[in-house]
């Protein structure tokens, strides 16, 4: 009988990282919700989706290469890792000649940088096992965007994850390792700056939060076991 695949979930205890946990423990993942500050908001995340079956939780800041390190092998002391989920990553919103460089510096490390640490502990484990499962979140449209004279730092991150994506997609494949992005877009717990124009929305309206989780969920399904460096945005058609 295969044993009950296990789920890493970066930033797993509030938003879309809970959202992805449930959606993930009601398809029958265990499923891990890392956070690194709020011990009772992640009691009570692993209540809530420990309603849909497996769920814990392991505090450490992905964004320090020495937490993420001994995180990834406590956890592998205690069995495999079958999918990991980079859904960290912190927002910034303020014009470049004001952004100061240690703001710089943490919104690359909030977004790329952990997305990197985590996938370089992880994936030394699933190439052994010549099997596994990466699903990193960006931002919308990041394969292709444009100037962002408010979010530069931001932007710049999430590009980085859809090339790291891509990358190790080409790389990873032949140990049977699948590499891929989903890209969401507004949400409906999100709070957003006025430029961001959400009359451009085709379909006319913002998305839940579980709907992003449903797309994750697929790209980690048998249904997308041909599917590796794909990029989903998963947007509504916002800024098409």
């Amino acid at each position: 009988m295969p044993s009950t695949p296990r789920a890493l979930i970066t930033g797993g205890t509030r938003g879309i990282g809970r959202a992805i946990a449930e959606e993930l423990a009601i398809r029958g993942h265990e499923v891990i919700l890392n956070y690194a500050h709020d011990d009772a908001a992640a009691a009570a995340a692993v209540d809530r989706v420990g309603q849909h079956g497996q769920a814990s939780a392991t505090k450490a800041n992905v964004g320090d290469e020495a937490a993420v390190e001994q995180m990834i092998a406590n956890l592998l002391d205690a069995g495999p890792i079958d999918l990991l989920v980079n859904n960290v990553g912190d927002f910034l919103f303020r014009p470049f000649l004001e952004t100061d460089l240690a703001e710089w510096d943490a919104i690359l490390r909030s977004n790329l940088t952990s997305t990197v640490l985590c996938c370089r502990a992880v994936l030394p484990h699933m190439r052994q096992r010549r099997t596994g499962q990466i699903v990193n979140i960006a931002s919308m449209n990041a394969e292709v965007l444009r100037a962002k004279p408010n979010t530069l730092p931001y932007a710049i991150a999430n590009a980085g994850i859809v090339l790291l994506t891509k990358t190790l997609a080409s790389t990873e494949g032949r140990f049977g390792i699948r590499v891929n992005a989903v890209c969401p877009g507004f949400v409906e717990t999100g709070d957003y700056p006025p430029e961001n124009g959400l009359g451009t929305i085709p379909l006319g309206r913002l998305a839940r939060e579980a709907e992003i989780a449903q797309a994750v969920a697929f790209l980690a399904s048998d249904d997308a076991s041909y599917v590796t460096g794909a990029v989903l945005n998963a947007h509504g058609g916002a800024f098409l």
